[in-house]
């Protein structure tokens, strides 16, 4: 295995080397400082390769730095045909690059809040995740059937974004409200987690009362990380304040009522609930859908959960 001493090396995410498209660089891990060269110029990273990566919880790679325009043009090639309606490429297959693209768009604005640059270019790709679920049969349930092998927060925002994209069809939002900002506010929700980390795998009653005060603060703490740059679009930072928010009052960090709450913060705390429970505590999806409607009966809109499980149906996830 080539070892390689650690400079002239930029890092890359590892959620970006998706699908079957072989890599025209090599890319390496690092260990001890070192660089350990992983995946050999001409292989791909589909299959194992990904899974030991997922196994490993690896968020970054490195490549060395006169490549990084070789990963740019393997990156857009990529991207370009997961999009393309008329490729032969499997949609499972494009629907995991496109996840692992939303997925890294949302780890370059949580680690990166202050870069507008990061902020729109995640923007505009909520936008293009949007008609590439409304307009690609079986392109949500692909997405929805990738699991979090790695209790990925920027993961479960992709899922929760994907699943608020449904409900908003169902409820016939779509054409409506501004569903690239649902998009982006889903995807972002979590940001706080990324600077102040708790343990989110942990029920609120499994935590120490100092990770639970934590927790109970990470929407308002995450909102008040991002409200002072001037780009962040008020729906945004609504969802990250208000996706714990229940309609009953009961949620935090204000306790808001149902009248009270942005109508697609709403959306995502339901969405977002469910994946807790999928994602986080390991419930099935029957389970956590069967929690949702009825041991915790009215914290969300009641058709929300009705047509989250009519989703869920739809997508063969239960």
């Amino acid at each position: 295995m080539e070892t390689v001493e650690s400079k002239d090396f930029v890092s890359i995410r590892v959620s970006t080397l998706r699908g079957d498209l072989k890599i025209n660089f090599d890319a390496y891990i690092q260990i001890a400082g070192k660089q350990i060269l992983y995946c050999r110029k001409g292989d791909s990273f589909e299959g194992s390769r990904l899974k030991r990566l997922k196994e490993k919880k690896l968020k970054k790679m490195y490549i060395r730095s006169d490549d990084e325009k070789l990963y740019r043009d393997y990156m857009s090639n990529n991207i370009e045909m997961a999009y393309d309606q008329n490729t032969d490429r499997p949609i499972e297959s494009r629907a995991e690059i496109i996840q692992g693209v939303q997925q890294a768009a949302a780890e370059d604005v949580m680690d990166n809040p202050e870069s507008e640059a990061f902020y729109n270019v995640a923007k505009e790709g909520s936008g293009r995740f949007v008609d590439f679920i409304k307009k690609e049969q079986k392109a949500l349930c692909s997405i929805l059937k990738l699991p979090n092998e790695d209790n990925s927060i920027s993961h479960h925002g992709v899922t929760v974004a994907s699943l608020a994209v449904g409900l908003a069809e169902k409820l016939n939002l779509d054409d409506t409200v501004p569903m690239n900002l649902l998009i982006l506010g889903a995807l972002i929700h979590d940001i706080e987690h990324q600077h102040h980390p708790v343990p989110f795998q942990k029920t609120l009653q499994e935590m120490t009362t100092d990770e639970a005060a934590l927790y109970e603060m990470h929407p308002y703490n995450g909102a008040d990380r991002v409200k002072s740059f001037p780009f962040y679009d008020k729906t945004v930072i609504n969802i990250i304040l208000q996706h714990e928010e229940f309609i009953d009052g009961s949620g935090f960090p204000k306790g808001l009522r149902e009248a009270e709450l942005d109508p697609l913060a709403i959306l995502v705390s339901t969405a977002n609930s469910y994946d807790r429970l999928v994602s986080f505590y390991g419930k099935a999806p029957k389970d956590a859908l069967k929690m949702l409607l009825i041991e915790k009966m009215g914290l969300h809109p009641l058709n929300h959960l009705q047509l989250l499980q009519t989703v869920l149906k739809d997508n063969g996830i239960v």
